[in-house]
Formats: C-alpha cells, sequence, structure tokens
C-alpha cells in the first residue's frame, strides 16, 4: 500500500500532521490575492478561534453547521459587536472558499449580534484647535493631516514622498481600505510643514545611504520587478519609524513607517492636558474633518469622495452631528431670547 500524498490530504492543523500546514497556506493564498497585512492578521486571528472552538475537528468536516455554531457562540455568550462578527464570518468564508476550495453553502439559523447605532464621536473647531495646540513635533502634523485632510491613521503614515503633489496641492492615498486609491486635498496651511519634514526626512535617509542602508518596504509586485527601488527617494516614507528592522525572508534592514501607537499615545496625553471630556481618539480628527466639510456647505459626495467611503450611507452619518443647534429646531425656553 502506496503511502500517502501530504498535498492530497486535508491541510493540517500542525507541522506534526503528516499535511501542509493550513495557516501556512492561509497566508500564502492571502498574500497572493494581494491582502493588507492587518487583513491578514485579522483573518488569521478568527480562523485560529474557530479551529481552537471545534478543535480536534478539522474545519473541512465542519462546514455550515460549524460555521454556524462557532459565530453564533460569539453574538450569545461573547456579546461581540456586530462589526466583529461579520469580520468573523468573512475571515470563515475566506477560509472554506479559497483554502480549502470547499465554499460554504447559505448558513442558516445564524443569530445575528445587535447593531448598536452609535454616531461618532466629533470635535468642535477650537475642540481641535486646542488638541492641536498641545501636540508637537511629528505627531501634530500628522494629526494636522488627518483634520485638514481626512486620511484615516494608517492612511497617513503609509504616505510615501511620491505620493504628496505641492503643485496640485493634493495628497494620493495608495491602497486604503478595500485596496483602493484616491485623492484628498493637501492643505495650504501644511504645505511649508510638509516640505520641512521631507527635508528631515531627506537628512535621514542620506545617512541611512552612508551607512548602506536607506530601503523601505514595497509592494510585493514592486519589489520583485524593481528591487533596486526601495532606495529610492520617491519611495521613503513621509513619516519614517526612528529604527531598522529585518526582513526574515531576505533579510535585508528596512526602514518602516512610524507605528500608529505613537499618534495615539499622543492624543491621550492632549485629550488629557486640554480637559476635553469627550472620548476622543486620532480617528476623530477624520470624524471632524468630514462634519466641518459638511457645515460648511459642501457637497456630501465631495466629501464622500475624500474619505474615500465605498457608499454614500456611511457618509450620511456626519449629517446627524451637524451642529445645528437641537436640528435647527428653536427651543420654547428659548423664546424671546436673542
Amino acid at each position: 500500500m502506496s503511502a500517502p500524498n501530504p498535498a492530497r490530504e486535508p491541510l493540517g492543523l500542525t507541522d506534526l500532521s503528516g499535511a501542509p500546514r493550513l495557516y501556512d497556506r492561509i497566508v500564502e493564498v492571502m498574500r497572493a490575492r494581494h491582502y493588507s497585512p492587518r487583513t491578514i492578521t485579522a483573518y488569521t486571528h478568527w480562523i485560529g478561534r474557530y479551529v481552537r472552538y471545534h478543535a480536534p475537528t478539522h474545519p473541512r468536516f465542519l462546514r455550515e453547521a460549524g460555521a454556524n455554531t462557532f459565530l453564533t457562540h460569539l453574538a450569545v455568550d461573547e456579546h461581540v459587536a456586530a462589526s466583529t462578527q461579520s469580520q468573523a464570518l468573512a475571515a470563515i468564508l475566506f477560509l472554506y472558499q479559497h483554502v480549502l476550495e470547499q465554499p460554504l453553502d447559505r448558513i442558516e439559523g445564524l443569530v445575528r449580534a445587535r447593531k448598536a447605532k452609535r454616531l461618532p464621536v466629533v470635535l468642535s473647531r477650537d475642540e481641535a484647535r486646542a488638541m492641536l495646540d498641545v501636540l508637537d513635533g511629528v505627531p501634530k502634523l500628522v494629526c494636522m493631516l488627518l483634520y485638514g485632510s481626512g486620511p484615516r491613521i494608517n492612511e497617513a503614515l503609509n504616505l510615501r514622498v511620491r505620493d504628496i503633489d505641492f503643485d496640485r496641492r493634493e495628497l494620493l492615498i495608495r491602497a486604503g481600505k478595500g485596496d483602493k486609491d484616491r485623492r484628498t486635498m493637501l492643505p495650504d496651511a501644511l504645505r511649508d510643514p510638509v516640505r520641512e519634514q521631507l527635508e528631515h526626512v531627506r537628512c535621514q535617509w542620506e545617512r541611512d545611504r552612508e551607512r548602506g542602508l536607506g530601503r523601505v518596504p514595497l509592494p510585493e509586485a514592486l519589489g520583485r520587478k524593481y528591487p533596486n527601488a526601495g532606495r529610492e527617494w520617491g519611495w521613503q516614507w513621509v513619516f519614517p519609524a526612528s529604527s531598522h528592522y529585518t526582513d526574515r525572508q531576505t533579510g535585508a534592514r528596512h526602514r518602516w513607517h512610524l507605528h500608529p501607537t505613537v499618534i495615539q499615545k499622543a492624543v491621550r496625553r492632549a485629550v488629557q492636558e486640554t480637559g476635553i471630556t469627550k472620548h476622543a481618539t486620532a480617528h476623530t480628527f477624520r470624524h471632524s474633518f468630514a462634519t466641518h466639510l459638511l457645515e460648511n456647505g459642501y457637497d456630501i459626495r465631495t466629501v464622500q469622495e475624500l474619505l474615500g467611503h465605498r457608499d454614500v450611507r456611511t457618509t450620511q452619518i456626519y449629517t446627524h452631528v451637524l451642529n445645528r443647534g437641537g436640528f435647527g429646531v428653536r427651543s420654547p425656553l428659548d423664546e424671546g431670547k436673542p
């Protein structure tokens, strides 16, 4: 009797199974489909939770019933948010369709997590200025971009030198949410601060080159096609990290962009120093950008494009938090007052 062929066996849950490891195959497929690192991390997390929940049964033999049981458990026992349950569902569907190549049929009887209606936290103009006044250095510039241009924090930190167009006063947001590119404005008030930041980055880059460094990671396809492009000035990060790291696959020394936690911690300190009682985060500057544009009378479709929303209904949530003094209705208690 011939020995089993690991390539034809179900993907193993561990290296001891004699078959290719499930986790390795998931990462391989996601990279081949150009999923972002954050999506890879999220999907592998939920698939891992799913596998551990049903251990030792292999996912191949669980299918719709197993997915239903796990997702219902998240809603009923763990009380996760609707968006969290949806992300877990997307990860499980990906596992069956693209990794195990056994697409699921309709999942019947799934208990859905309740989707709470939450309005975004928005700063007033005075609050936004007060927070920006107490920030300094690179965190201040990043937050000014969030409030002045509306990118998400990771989109701002992923900016490269070539993505800034001073002549057209534009920022090119590459591979944003949903792997989409878009353009947004570069405020006049930030032209000089951004130029100063680029001068600082260029000096750092030139010092790195003298040490045989100066390389940044590129999207995988570009990195393979143009292996030396990572040393070019145009590909450098606008907000680089303070240290280098070693790529495990190639052994090359790279400089990554600034980590989001640096900005998040600076924003938390600014909230404390200003005494603002709202639950403000770095993302609150993006909410405030959208709301203040709508307050200024800009068309909601324009704001949608600047924010990179796929559906205008996502942008419409900001119409509910506009500063119109109680929806523009005059209270009876205020009658007779100027």
